[in-house]
C-alpha cells in the first residue's frame, strides 16, 4: 500500500509519535522517524501535512510526513 495523501496533525505525543487525521477522516499513526523535510519537534497539532500510506506492524501508518 503506497499512496500520497493530505491531512492534519491531530495529536502529538511527547514520546516521539503522533496521529494524523487524513482528509477522508481516517486516523493514522506516525513516528518521529517518518518525518521528512520538517523536524518532528517543529510540527504542531493542527498543521496540514502530506504523507505516504504504508503497512506497519499494527496496520496502516503514515510515512514521509512533511508540512503541506
Amino acid at each position: 500500500m503506497t499512496s500520497t495523501t493530505t491531512g492534519t496533525i491531530k495529536r502529538i505525543m511527547d514520546r516521539g509519535f503522533g496521529f494524523i487525521s487524513a482528509s477522508d477522516g481516517t486516523e493514522y499513526f506516525f513516528h518521529h522517524s517518518a518525518c521528512t523535510q520538517t523536524p518532528f519537534n517543529s510540527m504542531r497539532e493542527g498543521d496540514s501535512v502530506t504523507f505516504t500510506l504504508a503497512d506497519g506492524p499494527k496496520g496502516p501508518r503514515a510515512e514521509n510526513v512533511s508540512l503541506a
